[in-house]
């Protein structure tokens, strides 16, 4: 698998097999490695579980896990350990706006786009600093 485009990969199902376990409502990144650290996955049963990327699986159609124990209950501790994507959105970065980041399968975000201009560019992650536009996603 190539490169995935977080803003999509947020809109996809957690699952495993073919049973639905919940829907990423954000994404948890460090942004001095740039890294992904993990979803905020709303769950079926209304509560909210943090699943780490390296112990999932993105592709273009789902978000798959091999085993529901992988979907920890603590998610303050990870928030505070990571950045919201979605406070994201919208900040300001390199003379732009940011509209999404690029993860390689590993979890690094190797690109950042930006609308800049009124078209859309890609530039490096590393070395990037984009300022957070608003609280993370509850």
């Amino acid at each position: 698998m190539g490169s995935l485009s977080a803003a999509a990969v947020l809109q996809l199902p957690v699952r495993l097999q073919d049973i639905e376990l919940g829907r990423p409502v954000d994404l948890l990144l460090e942004t001095e490695g740039w890294r992904a650290l993990g979803f905020v996955v709303h769950c079926r049963d209304e509560s909210q579980r943090f699943l780490p990327y390296m112990a999932s699986q993105p592709s273009d159609e789902e978000i798959a896990v091999g085993s529901a124990l992988l979907l920890l209950e603590d998610v303050a501790f990870y928030r505070k350990r990571g950045v919201s994507f979605r406070s994201l959105l919208g900040g300001q970065v390199e003379g732009g706006v940011l509209r999404d980041v690029i993860l390689s399968n590993t979890g690094e975000v190797t690109d950042i786009e930006i609308l800049l201009d009124n078209a859309v560019e890609r530039i490096p992650a590393m070395g990037s600093t984009v300022l957070p536009t608003r609280a993370s996603a509850a």
